[in-house]
């Protein structure tokens, strides 16, 4: 059961990074590409419908979390407190910018907003990639020092940062050299990906613009992603031991670069929604192929004094896990349903579906 709930939370997890990630980078691209009135009401339009249904995903992969792995969601919700906090309030001022812009007609009150959209999108990007650095670079569970645990064995607590930035020191930080790479990478791929969608649900003069764009900053992102590889090999050296022990595996890698190599073909493309799909694989790819590296490893201890959290050392107990899967078969299905009904109540072009001017 324990593997069957860890698929599961990788899949709503998965699912959650296409679906909400396309509306923080459609926040990066209304800060930074979208001047003109029409272009930032095409780059609202374009998620008006979504936004709040896609971050239903997040809400849900916290409540498998807690459910399957309370150990994990204990440790994680304690150790990571403080960007933790910051991603709430960051998601708060994201939700209000959205639907306070647009009752005061003022040039001053709309310009608010707009930096407060785009800024919480794009740190929020920054933020989603340094904690999946953090993960896969582990942390110090039990608070280790000179040997000894201070601590229990699944507890820790990060600083923001640490003074050296290095994300090798016994007292890490959340941010450090390696995080900041990988959080990069992060808000590289979701501004390709929110341009993808923009393009898809409007005829926004935007988007001839936009494909440039992401051809450039595809030229960025496969730069950062050979970086990232090879410092994340540094960092933890066993970092490909499963994908050499099991060679079908790099189905998932493989899937990644298709999604990263297509995007160079993006001006080419005569359906708009091919570079959307292009960029949804290179996500679901990385993602996958992170999660394949690690298993059954959850969240990985930095010393040897305390075990790393796995599926099996962190999971519920079996007959919790057991009874828990009816009633998610039972919230699954209300949940695909209600995205079909979604999708094709909102299917083609957003130009005309107003939002925030109410």
């Amino acid at each position: 059961m324990e593997i069957f709930w860890f698929i599961v939370l990788t899949f709503m997890l998965g699912i959650y990074i296409v679906l909400d990630g396309y509306d923080f980078g459609a926040g990066i691209v209304h800060l930074f590409f979208a001047k003109t009135e029409q272009e930032k009401k095409a780059v609202t339009n374009a998620i008006g419908p979504f936004w709040d249904a896609n971050e239903v995903w997040l809400i849900a992969s916290g409540g498998v979390l807690f459910f399957a792995f309370p150990t994990l969601y204990a440790s994680s919700f304690s150790g990571f407190y403080l960007p933790l906090m910051l991603v709430l309030w960051l998601l708060i001022f994201r939700a209000i910018s959205l639907e306070l812009r647009g009752q005061v007609h003022h040039r001053l009150w709309e310009a608010l907003w707009d930096k407060a959209f785009g800024l919480a999108s794009l740190l929020l990007a920054l933020f989603f990639g340094a904690a999946l650095g953090n993960v896969v670079r582990g942390v110090n569970l039990g608070m280790v020092e000179n040997g000894v645990s201070t601590q229990e064995p699944h507890y820790f607590f990060l600083a923001l940062w640490n003074p050296t930035f290095d994300p090798l020191a016994q007292h890490q930080g959340i941010i450090d050299w390696f995080t900041i790479i990988l959080g990069l990478v992060a808000v590289v791929t979701l501004t390709i990906h929110g341009a993808g969608w923009v393009i898809l649900k409007t005829s926004s003069t935007l988007n001839t613009r936009l494909k440039n764009i992401v051809f450039k900053l595809n030229f960025v992102l496969l730069i950062l992603v050979l970086l990232s590889a090879y410092v994340w090999h540094y960092v933890k050296p066993i970092s490909l031991n499963n994908l050499q022990n099991h060679y079908w595996l790099w189905i998932f890698p493989l899937i990644a670069a298709v999604g990263l190599l297509g995007q160079f073909w993006i001006k080419t493309f005569k359906k708009e929604g091919i570079g959307f799909l292009f960029s949804s694989l290179f996500i679901l790819g990385s993602f996958a192929t992170t999660v394949a590296s690690m298993f059954p490893i959850l969240l990985p201890s930095t010393n040897d004094v305390n075990p790393s959290l796995t599926i099996q050392n962190a999971a519920a107990h079996e007959y919790g896990l057991s009874v828990g899967l009816g009633w998610f078969m039972f919230a699954a299905i209300l949940v695909v349903a209600y995205f079909i009904i979604q999708f094709r109540v909102f299917k083609g072009k957003l130009d005309d579906v107003g939002y925030g001017e109410h």
